[in-house]
């Protein structure tokens, strides 16, 4: 078995140079990586990337934004070149990380946008944020209740990636301890089932190189998903029964087996319709946006449309003042 390792303490075998320069904050706990493009004189932008994606996922949309904003994209603690905290991977730490980057680096009110994960992240901040941090949130195709492990609304993160999750947490092992790349694409075969191992061979059939953007992971993340840690102590229908700003939130390709149940996408339009029900009950502007077709990252499939949707709904928003 060949064995691998990645990460902050193997910096030569894990990162590679980007178009914009990186920088560093220390938030207590985390020391938290970020590029920043557009200048201060712009609406804020804070762009929270999803699960197993670093900062530079937002690269393509970024010369965009920054025509428009002062764009902040952030490695959540786990990924890309931000700290990698053992045992410590929880929505709450995720929120709280970057509540503090907020006060420290960017010093003004923010607009949010976050995919995936990092969508959850972003509904964290629009429901539990001190009050005229986030201007408004976008909610980027995110796995709301979808991701939970009992979840209270549609299918549970068992019946999606979850399984994905678990493979890569069993044969990367938390913070590439194990790093059994070949072992896991071998055993994707017979250890996930029908559509999710159809999609996986898609994907990694021929990767014999390890994929950038997961080198730059902790697979710890997806045993925290798996086994439910991530959300101890933060339920998803209350969180969003406590949103605090206007949002926007672009719901893209999904599918469920009417058979098995298994969602392939991040949240059915069940749990989308949900959302939308929880927010406007907590009295709330939420503007829904179905894109059935758009793969489940925006910003990297479509930059140009996504910046759009980012401009028009920072449009709507009132006047930032002073934190």
């Amino acid at each position: 078995m060949s064995s691998y390792r990645f990460g902050p303490d193997y910096p030569s075998e894990t990162y590679v140079p980007h178009a914009f320069p990186e920088h560093t904050v220390d938030t207590g706990e985390a020391t938290i990586n970020y590029a920043v493009a557009g200048d201060p004189d712009k609406p804020a932008l804070l762009l929270i990337p999803g699960q197993t994606e670093s900062w530079w996922g937002y690269e393509q949309a970024l010369p965009m934004l920054k025509d428009h904003f002062q764009a902040f994209a952030v490695d959540l603690r786990g990924q890309g070149r931000s700290s990698r905290t053992p045992g410590r991977y929880t929505l709450d730490n995720f929120g709280s990380d970057l509540v503090r980057f907020i006060a420290i680096v960017i010093k003004r009110p923010v607009l949010v946008s976050g995919l995936s994960s990092g969508g959850v992240v972003t509904a964290w901040l629009s429901a539990y944020a001190m009050p005229g941090t986030v201007r408004g949130a976008h909610y980027e195709d995110p796995p709301l209740f979808a991701s939970e492990v009992n979840s209270s609304c549609g299918p549970s993160i068992r019946q999606t990636i979850g399984p994905l999750f678990a493979l890569m947490s069993k044969y990367l092992g938390d913070q590439w301890s194990v790093g059994d790349w070949a072992g896991m694409r071998e055993a994707a075969k017979t250890e996930l089932s029908g559509p999710l191992a159809n999609v996986v061979a898609r994907i990694w059939g021929s990767e014999s190189q390890i994929p950038q953007n997961l080198k730059e992971y902790d697979p710890e993340w997806g045993r925290a998903f798996w086994q439910g840690s991530v959300y101890a102590g933060c339920d998803h229908g209350r969180m969003l029964a406590s949103v605090k700003c206007p949002v926007l939130y672009t719901h893209h390709f999904r599918n469920v087996d009417e058979t098995t149940g298994t969602l392939l996408g991040a949240a059915s339009d069940l749990q989308a319709k949900r959302v939308c029900e929880l927010v406007s009950g907590a009295g709330q502007k939420i503007d829904y946006r179905s894109f059935p077709r758009m793969p489940h990252s925006m910003h990297g499939a479509d930059p140009n449309l996504f910046t759009q949707l980012l401009v028009e709904f920072e449009s709507t928003l009132p006047r930032a003042s002073a934190l």
